[in-house]
């Protein structure tokens, strides 16, 4: 797993739309497609169904707050390294 796949799902699962996901994470569709598939294949399951429309599966579900919170953390390593490089800390 690797965070460009974990801010792929937090997008498309905000999104609900895989071409306006990729505009937002500044990818290719196929790209992030592509992101989405492996990280699938990983965890063993679909994170999301396709058809009618894309919607989270249970396991989405399951997976959204351990991804939320790899999301803050992450955001919390990047501001707290500028905080050291800025002398602030």
């Amino acid at each position: 797993m690797q965070l460009h796949q974990v801010k792929y799902f937090l997008a498309l699962y905000e999104e609900r739309n895989f071409t306006r996901a990729a505009r937002r994470c500044g990818v290719s569709q196929p790209s992030l497609t592509n992101a989405i598939k492996e990280l699938e294949g990983e965890l063993g399951g679909n994170l999301f169904r396709r058809k009618p429309e894309v919607s989270v599966t249970e396991l989405g579900k399951v997976i959204l707050p351990h991804f939320l919170a790899i999301a803050r953390e992450s955001e919390n390593a990047v501001h707290a390294a500028r905080l050291l490089l800025d002398g602030a800390i």
